[in-house]
């Protein structure tokens, strides 16, 4: 389950997450702030190219159960922060837009990038916080350094640089196209989850395996991962393979 970072605003929270290295702010908390419609919003965003969006599963502050949230990288919301106008928004939450749009991006850069929420807003618990963030980084990178020469050196590559910029609060210094991508999360950004993910999972898997063979002519890289607490070898998919996630994702719904 997705950790949860809140981000101060002097008009709310932002609330945001780390997810292979990149930042990503949870869209309806921040919809709602607005007093806007977040069907309205997230059709808008699905229809503009370019915006980046899809979905986690996390436990936002004050509710009980954790639930599928759709998120948006930090150029994604400056950029639906500037498609809204202040004059159409009800009047109560006009002031509180403009302030969204003036502080969101500065926020995030300041939070993320330049150690952690250390700015005139701090609290002890942001604090707190970002050592958190940075101890966590650095049990990664000790668990990355003990698989060297066990896992697929292409694989450990791409989640060693994204730690290294989570540690050092940059932006991930790595082809998007080289970032690791996993059947499961794969799936869960479709808005699957629990038994429905963990039954459909080994199938969809294999449409995917197919669909690199036939591609590339051969039999996709492995990289040994934890699977129902072993270590067992999987087949090491990145970013680049996500048309063959979606043409099986494709082939799925036709079958259904």
């Amino acid at each position: 389950m997705t950790d949860i970072i809140p981000v101060k605003l002097s008009v709310g929270e932002l609330y945001t997450c780390i997810e292979s290295g990149s930042i990503e702010i949870f869209f309806r908390p921040a919809v709602e702030a607005l007093g806007l419609a977040v069907e309205t919003q997230v059709r808008k965003l699905k229809s503009r190219s370019w915006a980046w969006t899809t979905q986690r599963v996390a436990q936002l502050p004050g509710d009980t159960q954790a639930r599928i949230h759709r998120v948006v990288d930090r150029k994604t919301l400056t950029m639906w922060l500037a498609t809204i106008n202040e004059n159409l928004v009800p009047e109560g939450k006009r002031e509180q837009l403009v302030t969204f749009q003036k502080e969101a991006a500065d926020a995030l850069d300041r939070y993320w990038h330049q150690g952690g929420a250390i700015n005139h807003r701090a609290t002890a618990e942001q604090l707190d916080e970002l050592d958190r963030t940075v101890r966590r980084a650095l049990d990664q990178a000790a668990v990355l350094s003990a698989l060297r020469g066990i896992v697929d050196e292409a694989w450990l590559d791409a989640r060693g640089r994204h730690v290294a910029a989570v540690a050092l609060g940059m932006e991930p210094d790595i082809n998007l196209g080289n970032r690791p991508l996993t059947v499961g999360e794969y799936l869960e950004s479709r808005g699957l989850t629990g038994t429905q993910l963990r039954s459909l999972s080994p199938s969809f898997g294999k449409r995917v395996k197919a669909l690199y063979r036939q591609k590339y002519g051969t039999e996709p890289p492995k990289v040994d991962r934890f699977v129902d607490g072993a270590l067992r070898p999987v087949a090491a998919y990145t970013e680049a393979h996500r048309d063959l996630f979606d043409q099986a994702w494709l082939a799925l719904l036709n079958t259904r």
